[in-house]
């Protein structure tokens, strides 16, 4: 794995997947990947909106310095990470309005093959978490990536309450286990196991 370039891309409000993405940023580099570029989508709620909410407005504050993440960290990675928040089901107005600028990299083909795998969170258990990252995968399907999920190939899934389309958890950091982590690293070596497979197969 030593020769991938992997990108960690989350969308957090209040800290739940800004904390699913250190982890899997953890994991990549402890998988020797050859690099690793931890990105943020860039928040575009008014700050009317977040001064309501205590805890979005300290997170924000506190990860400002963290880089946004750009069209060229998608053409550059060979595989993609991505850690995002359920809103109704969807995906965040954020994320959706990142993937809104990627036509251009479709278009000419920049986003074929690469291997991509999403986390992601809700309020509660049964909050929308599934059909989230259906969501997210149905815009890779579009990308022409290759989506690699967890399934259940490995006990983790079972023990951090996760699904087969990718971690989720219940937001608040008590969720937030070493579980948890476990089934984050789990899903990271297979995403990276397969785009190493891939980009093999391109050399």
């Amino acid at each position: 794995m030593e020769n991938l370039k992997v990108a960690v891309i989350y969308y957090s409000a209040t800290g739940t997947n800004h904390q699913l993405a250190r982890w899997a940023e953890k994991a990549a580099k402890n998988l020797g990947a050859g690099e690793v570029r931890f990105r943020k989508f860039e928040e575009t709620a008014p700050k009317e909106a977040m001064a309501e909410n205590k805890d979005w407005k300290e997170h924000y504050e506190a990860t400002k310095d963290v880089q946004k993440v750009s069209l060229d960290d998608l053409e550059w990675a060979d595989a993609i990470i991505f850690s995002i928040p359920t809103r109704y089901g969807n995906l965040p107005s954020q994320v959706a309005a990142f993937f809104d600028t990627t036509g251009g990299l479709w278009f000419n083909g920049k986003l074929a093959n690469k291997v991509v795998t999403g986390m992601t969170s809700a309020q509660n258990l049964h909050g929308g978490q599934e059909t989230t990252l259906l969501s997210l995968y149905k815009s890779m399907f579009h990308w022409g990536a290759i989506v690699a999920t967890p399934s259940y190939t490995d006990q983790t899934i079972f023990e951090s309450g996760g699904n087969p389309y990718g971690l989720s958890v219940s937001a608040g950091k008590d969720n937030l286990t070493d579980k948890v982590e476990k089934a984050v690293a789990h899903q990271v070596k297979r995403a990276l196991t397969i785009a190493g497979w891939v980009v093999k197969g391109k050399s």
